[in-house]
């Protein structure tokens, strides 16, 4: 049973963000440090791509694991809430399937798609590798974490 009275969830559900979150400021931070440049949230593109590399046809989506419904098993944030299933089992399913036909229509379109979920941000370790196989090589000389001056304390 939900601990939040209705109204209170409603208010709770309202001030979710669909840009800027945690992870995709992660994955965002990561691909300028290895020296990709991108523009944001194409607006003329199916879904939205979160990344966008127009010279390169690629586009990267950072999805939240809850509101995209990860069917990965190990993932353990997405989970169906335990209240109000008949609302959100059908809400979840139709996100997937608009997240399908968008990435079908991008393909289509000529572009290739990365899809990096919330719960591999926290694989650091293999998530570089995997953007540059999909990228290519970076068009700006990637920062050393260490001699990233956007690390550098300010004197």
């Amino acid at each position: 049973m939900d601990k939040l009275s209705s109204s209170d969830r409603s208010e709770n559900m309202r001030r979710i963000r669909s840009k800027g979150m945690r992870p995709e400021l992660a994955v965002r931070k990561l691909v300028h440090n290895m020296g990709y440049r991108y523009r944001l949230h194409g607006k003329n593109l199916l879904g939205k791509p979160d990344l966008v590399f127009a010279s390169r046809r690629k586009v990267i989506f950072v999805n939240g694991c809850f509101w995209h419904w990860h069917k990965d098993t190990k993932c353990k944030i997405a989970r169906l809430p335990k209240s109000r299933l008949g609302y959100w089992k059908p809400k979840l399913s139709r996100n997937r399937e608009r997240d399908a036909e968008n990435l079908k229509e991008l393909k289509r379109m000529g572009y290739a798609c990365l899809v990096v979920w919330e719960c591999q941000i926290a694989k650091r370790e293999s998530l570089p590798g995997r953007i540059t196989r999909f990228l290519g090589k970076p068009s700006v000389k990637p920062f050393p974490e260490q001699n990233n001056p956007r690390n550098r304390s300010s004197r």
